[in-house]
């Protein structure tokens, strides 16, 4: 286990590695001139030539992967080239709000998800279980921003409860985390509904039943456990949707955060403020992406079975040389 553990992490390494050189040649190709963005239309040939210079523009581009590369791995994402503000000072300013973000409408994903998932399969086919398929249907259908720009008209516009802007109180929280949520809340239910049906169907269950056993205990001891692999995957890949998806919300409510700060150096081909913030989200990416692997072994005896098996193979090939 602890070499599976090892070997995933070692696997980030060429991840990331490889997503800094996709967005690295991405900037290198796009249309736009920094030294012209950051200076203006009335900056000289001469002051554009030494602004280059300064900032290492005017090296192949390979040497400047390199360098900024070598920064980067020792903790330091360079200066803004807009702002002239540390990259590490921005990315720090404004984590905090998008893990919030994200952290807290990925805890109200996963827990509104899993209610709903266990009343649809226990009432299959009812009213309650045709209108929730039919209403999840509808919400995975919506974009985040059009849902968004939608209950900003509705309770901030028409009705004036809730404000626009911002992430600082319970108020304006509340919208974001609902828009966020409600697109991996419809798939987690929907996925929870068909594996819960599916073991609600095998044998044992039914053994339980006819041992007069609680339909609660049922369900905690022996439905929810077998019925967890396939709804850990969809976790593991909402928890990614609900990083990368407040990029665009935190544009939308004004929200100082990872998102605002990259869709600002897009804006002004910042490449420092925006490697550091490519960077910092496909390391949280793929460390979700290793958590949800390692919670099959805790979910699923099977996966901690072939470790077990693997390391007895490997001291009987010992014990016999």
């Amino acid at each position: 286990m602890v070499r599976y553990f090892i070997n995933r992490i070692i696997m980030i390494i060429p991840i990331i590695i490889g997503v800094t050189i996709f967005i690295f040649l991405l900037l290198s190709i796009a249309p736009g001139d920094p030294a012209r963005i950051v200076l203006g239309s009335n900056a000289t040939e001469e002051q554009l030539d030494m602004w280059r210079e300064q900032n290492g523009l005017k090296d192949p581009l390979p040497i400047q992967y390199l360098r900024y590369m070598s920064n980067a791995v020792r903790g330091d994402f360079g200066i803004s080239y807009a702002t002239r503000q540390s990259v590490n000072l921005m990315i720090g300013s404004r984590v905090g709000n998008t893990l919030f973000l994200a952290l807290t409408s990925m805890a109200f994903t996963i827990i509104v998800a899993l209610f709903i998932g266990i009343g649809m399969a226990l009432k299959q086919n009812s009213f309650f279980d045709n209108f929730m398929r039919v209403l999840t249907v509808i919400f995975t259908a919506m974009p985040q921003f059009w849902m968004a720009l939608v209950m900003i008209l509705l309770f901030t516009v028409n009705l004036g409860w809730l404000p626009s802007s911002g992430l600082g109180t319970f108020k304006q929280a509340i919208m974001p985390i609902l828009c966020l949520a409600f697109g991996g809340i419809t798939h987690c239910a929907r996925t929870g509904r068909a594996s819960i049906i599916e073991v609600l169907s095998k044998d044992y269950i039914r053994t339980a039943r006819a041992k007069g056993l609680r339909n609660s205990d049922i369900i905690r001891r022996h439905v929810l456990k077998n019925a967890m692999l396939p709804m850990v995957s969809v976790y593991g890949r909402i928890i990614s949707t609900c990083f990368g998806g407040s990029v665009v919300l935190e544009s939308v409510f004004g929200i100082t955060g990872i998102g605002t700060m990259l869709t600002q150096a897009l804006g002004q081909k910042d490449t420092p403020a925006i490697m550091g913030s490519v960077i910092i989200s496909a390391c949280v990416i793929t460390i979700v992406s290793l958590l949800t692997d390692l919670a099959y072994s805790f979910v699923d005896p099977r996966i901690r079975s072939k470790f077990v098996s693997y390391r007895r193979k490997a001291k009987a090939v010992t014990a016999n040389d």
